[in-house]
């Protein structure tokens, strides 16, 4: 059995910091706005119905309830690859996913415990970091100590950074260790939730559906689907199982950016997520703009940002145009180690449609059991 090395997490940059991304079309490169620059298919993602929370009392709080989740949607859009909104001064909305799987927004309010104890619910999964809660001002003290003072409901922490598919890939098997060892504990119905329910929280359920309840991934995928209009990042979860079956092994790559008519170049996506920039260095020797790194297997999809402006890199892989045109960079880090077969194990569970054989969920399910719980609850 391979255990996962978990790596250092880049700490979060505020969600305000995805806002106004743009560039211009250049001789040498294709330049995209960010919301433009996952390579994903957009999607409109709205709620028909939300669970009533506690509305702010007055006109000025609720404005500026009102901005945050403009801020918040605009972002969530840029980062995810998919026109994603919502509106926390609606309060907690939700979906039952199965009878015993429900995917949601953030409680708000002591109150949400109530509500949610009234429909079954006997662990509340909760995804987020502190930085989130204190974006909408949600007190998650007192969340947690009215939940906790019942002997019918639990109150769980288990961290992933918003916006960040690399962080969910490496995340995931202790999150959904987690969850799968509280609801053994506490039976009934898990409440899976980060702020809007539409990133974090689906990919956990349907991780936990895939290597826990026996589903195929594109099974829970559009079971999920049919219940609730959400995002989670499938590639993701694919890593994230082959990670667990065959192990990390980290290959050094090296990217270039080939222009001297420039002051800065960073890159953003590939280990960092979107919301995140690293700088290249530039070479003297090589007039060139180098970033040296290790990676994990995998596929990254990037952007160089050059003096602000979003590029692509004509001398580097391009994805193929999603439906809206819109195309990344992208880079596959694989084992090319002689004899060995996790190459083939991986590429076959992160195809379009991967399955488990039952000797893989066995060994999935032993390893997420006797996995060291590390997810801190501060």
């Amino acid at each position: 059995m391979n255990y996962l090395q978990h790596l250092p997490r880049n700490s979060a940059l505020p969600l305000q910091s995805l806002s106004g991304y743009s560039g211009k079309p250049s001789c040498v490169a294709t330049s995209l706005a960010m919301v433009k620059g996952t390579g994903l298919t957009r999607r409109s993602i709205v709620f028909a119905e939300a669970a009533s929370g506690s509305v702010p009392s007055t006109a000025d709080e609720t404005s500026k309830i009102n901005d945050k989740s403009e801020t918040y949607s605009h972002d969530m859009t840029a980062a995810m690859g998919a026109v994603l909104t919502y509106r926390h001064e609606l309060g907690m909305n939700y979906n039952f996913i199965r009878p015993d799987l429900i995917v949601g927004s953030c409680l708000q309010t002591p109150a949400d415990v109530d509500k949610l104890r009234a429909i079954g619910v006997k662990t509340i999964f909760c995804l987020q970091e502190n930085s989130d809660l204190e974006y909408f001002g949600v007190d998650i003290t007192a969340i947690r100590e009215y939940a906790n003072s019942f002997d019918d409901i639990q109150h769980v922490r288990a961290k992933i950074r918003d916006f960040d598919a690399f962080d969910l890939r490496f995340r995931l098997p202790a999150v959904v260790s987690k969850l799968h060892k509280a609801v053994t504990r506490n039976g009934g119905v898990a409440y899976i939730h980060c702020t809007a329910g539409l990133g974090r929280a689906p990919a956990t359920a349907v991780a936990y559906m895939y290597w826990i309840q026996g589903y195929t991934l594109k099974g829970a995928h559009e079971l999920l689907l049919s219940k609730r209009s959400c995002f989670p990042k499938l590639e993701a979860i694919k890593s994230a199982t082959a990670d667990i079956l065959t192990g990390t092994t980290r290959k050094p790559v090296k990217l270039k950016w080939h222009g001297t008519g420039c002051s800065t170049v960073e890159i953003s996506g590939l280990d960092i997520g979107w919301g995140q920039r690293m700088p290249l260095s530039y070479s003297e020797e090589d007039g060139l703009w180098i970033l040296h790194r290790d990676l994990p297997e995998g596929r990254y999809e990037y952007k160089y940002i050059v003096d602000g402006e979003w590029m692509c890199n004509e001398h580097e892989l391009i994805t193929s145009p999603n439906q809206d045109g819109h195309v990344n960079n992208y880079i596959e880090v694989f084992d090319d180690t002689p004899d060995s077969n996790a190459h083939e194990i991986r590429s076959r569970l992160t195809s379009d449609e991967p399955d488990l054989s039952s000797e893989e969920r066995a060994k999935i399910r032993q390893f997420l059991e006797s996995f060291a719980d590390e997810v801190h609850e501060d």
